[in-house]
């Protein structure tokens, strides 16, 4: 059995995630319906192509099965859809708990504005960008981690295609258009894609180019998040400890810098311009 075949049967759950009583229930129910037709752990994972090990880790809990997993292991074991009933909980407990918090406020979100200085907005990122960022992690994320946090990275992008369409809102720092991070094949790829992203009609992307002399977000990372019902939330990471704030008073002064970024970088059409001359550049 190849190493392959066992890492595609699901994801290591985190510590303390509040999914784990799910994920636990469906594995009891992957051994409830095994035993109800009288299949041994090893004779299962046989059938579904993994090793009994990664069967006892899913039965236990241990480990997130993949949606395609159900599937098969419904039809295999005459479950009567029981188990395919969960391929969408599965999805969504694949990912991290602070994505799916984070995803949780994108969804319900009518404007966004995030100023990036370090590396492409995460909303932005191309599959390849985000992975890339993840394998240069240290101490080194494992490969399970990194498809993980990849996979959840790119499943918030659902934002784009919202209806009604959220207002959203990027500057970008230029030395993160700049820097090949994963190679320059990978940059050139994203590149394309902020062009892509660029031309819809509720996006607005702005490049705050290095030779300014004034800069309104010399302390980090800018984002904030209205909602329908009038709240907001914000975080900075040079501001309030870097933890997120909803208070209208914090909220003005991220609201304040942000505004102030996008008076001091370029505007959109110069945007656009500036990240075409860097593609060509490559």
């Amino acid at each position: 059995m190849s190493n392959e075949g066992v890492d595609e049967a699901g994801w290591d759950l985190e510590p303390g995630d509040e999914s784990a009583p799910l994920v636990e229930a469906v594995g009891r129910l992957v051994k409830f319906c095994r035993e109800a037709v009288g299949m041994r752990a090893g004779d299962f994972g046989d059938a579904m192509g993994y090793g009994e090990d990664m069967i006892r880790k899913i039965e236990r809990g241990a480990r997130i099965p993949r949606p395609e997993f159900l599937v098969r292991a419904d039809e295999l074991l005459n479950a009567g859809g029981h188990l395919k009933a969960f391929k969408e909980d599965m999805e969504k407990a694949r990912y991290p708990k602070k994505v799916r918090e984070l995803k949780a406020l994108e969804d319900r979100a009518v404007e966004l504005m995030q100023y990036s200085n370090h590396n492409i907005q995460g909303l932005l990122q191309t599959p390849e960008y985000a992975r890339a960022l993840y394998e240069m992690r240290q101490p080194a994320l494992s490969p399970d981690v990194v498809e993980r946090e990849t996979a959840g990275r790119i499943s918030r992008k659902a934002i784009f295609e919202r209806e009604p369409a959220p207002t959203l809102s990027f500057v970008q720092e230029q030395v993160t258009l700049e820097r090949p991070l994963g190679g320059k094949m990978v940059l050139r790829r994203q590149l394309e894609h902020l062009l892509e992203v660029a031309q819809l009609r509720n996006v607005t992307l702005q490049v705050m180019p290095t030779n300014r002399e004034e800069h309104a977000g010399v302390q980090g990372l800018i984002q904030v998040l209205k909602f329908a019902d009038g709240t907001a939330v914000g975080r900075c990471h040079g501001a309030f400890n870097g933890r997120p704030v909803s208070d209208p008073r914090d909220l003005r002064i991220l609201e304040l810098r942000y505004g102030m970024v996008r008076a001091q970088a370029l505007n959109p059409r110069e945007s656009l311009a500036f990240i075409e001359r860097t593609l060509g550049e490559l």
